[in-house]
């Protein structure tokens, strides 16, 4: 496979992962870190970069929370 059509078909993963490493560098020489808190910030930049490549969207319905808050907690009705 090229690289640029590794890069159209996986950019999402591709950068939610080195997000998640570089994010892991920093807290790695910041100070004490934990093995399973660098897998976790991987496993996140992955997770949202897999979901970006999917066009799944976001994991809360924004819309629908704010239709329900606004049902809910309407002050006059």
């Amino acid at each position: 496979m090229l690289w640029k059509e590794i890069w159209d078909n996986y950019k999402g993963r591709i950068l939610g992962v080195a997000f998640g490493i570089l994010l892991g560098f920093l807290y790695v020489w910041i100070g004490f870190w934990d093995m399973l808190f660098f897998a976790l910030l991987v496993f996140t930049g992955y997770t949202f970069g897999r979901r970006s490549d999917a066009k799944l969207g976001s994991f809360i319905p924004w819309g629908e929370l704010r239709q329900w808050l606004g049902d809910r907690w309407r002050p006059f009705k």
